[in-house]
């Protein structure tokens, strides 16, 4: 795929050192020309700075995968978190409309909040969305503002991510196996934990064909891993995995309701996402949840012995 001067598609990320960001530059590294950016050389809240890093730079894409996602601080943080999840997607979103680009950005399952859905039906694009705290809320004007300033879009609707990086509940999980004794873990939240890594490859693909197939693709994709799982459940699965690397480890897995672990902020009891539509439309069939935690606790294991 080619510019119309001939020359490589042009990507511009944001967050590019977060979960998914670190993902991305691996994934898109064959497309094209990328220019990646972190707080240390773009900071989003200078909607004027990042204005002119996109004009400069002229991308064919712009990616957004920088987020405030410190769900429980953002009750008190509140415009850092709206300034971050609201204003800079929607500033990204207008440079990308003036240049004819391309704008990716990534949603997240605390749109919805309340209870278990029907009988268990897994959440569409379709479904409106009720965010239960503050961070859904300005996580779902960010998406309505991409979806109304760039008439090229695609947001990602994912749930639960983790990667052999950064912060997140897989590698808390590992480290507090490694210490042992008793670990209380929520176990009436479901959803479907999902791999920076495969989200960041649904990306790639995803993106191919929607610049083959022109704006008649724009909207917002769930992207999630196949299959559905308590916080618990999926932290029994972790230890059962990290066997090798803690042989003799002592932890014991204690489930408790949401009531015993209060939070600042309102978590949604059921964050199953339907991922048919990316299925349908992208052709990309949701990876195994097991097979993909599997693949990124043998990557952490390899790290480990370097």
């Amino acid at each position: 795929m080619t510019r119309d001067d001939g020359g490589p598609p042009r990507v511009f990320i944001t967050g590019s050192r977060g979960q998914v960001g670190w993902e991305l530059r691996r994934a898109l590294a064959p497309f094209g020309v990328i220019e990646a950016h972190d707080l240390d050389t773009l900071d989003l809240l200078d909607e004027r700075a990042a204005r002119e890093a996109v004009r400069k730079f002229k991308p064919d894409v712009i990616i957004n995968a920088a987020a405030y996602t410190a769900v429980d601080k953002a009750e008190s943080d509140k415009e850092t978190c709206r300034l971050l999840n609201t204003a800079a997607p929607a500033a990204l979103a207008d440079e990308a409309e003036k240049l004819g680009a391309w704008m990716v950005h990534y949603s997240t399952d605390y749109v919805f909040g309340g209870n278990k859905d029907g009988n268990g039906r897994p959440r569409t694009e379709d479904d409106a969305p009720a965010p239960a705290n503050y961070y859904g809320e300005t996580k779902l004007a960010g998406d309505m503002a991409i979806r109304e300033r760039a008439s090229k879009h695609l947001i990602f609707r994912t749930s639960w991510v983790y990667a052999s990086r950064g912060s997140n509940f897989l590698l808390t999980m590992l480290r507090l196996f490694e210490k042992g004794g008793e670990i209380r873990v929520v176990d009436d939240q479901i959803g479907s934990p999902t791999w920076a890594r495969y989200l960041a490859d649904v990306t790639a693909m995803s993106l191919r064909r929607a610049m083959e197939r022109g704006p008649r693709v724009s909207g917002v994709y769930n992207v999630t891993s196949a299959g559905s799982v308590s916080w618990f459940g999926f932290a029994g699965e972790i230890l059962e995995y990290s066997r090798e690397m803690f042989p003799a480890v002592d932890a014991v897995l204690l489930p408790i309701p949401s009531e015993e672990y209060p939070t600042a902020a309102a978590r949604p009891k059921w964050s199953v996402l339907s991922a048919d539509k990316a299925a349908r439309v992208f052709g990309i069939r949701a990876v195994p949840r097991k097979d993909a935690a599997r693949l990124c606790i043998d990557e952490v294991k390899e790290r480990r012995l370097k």
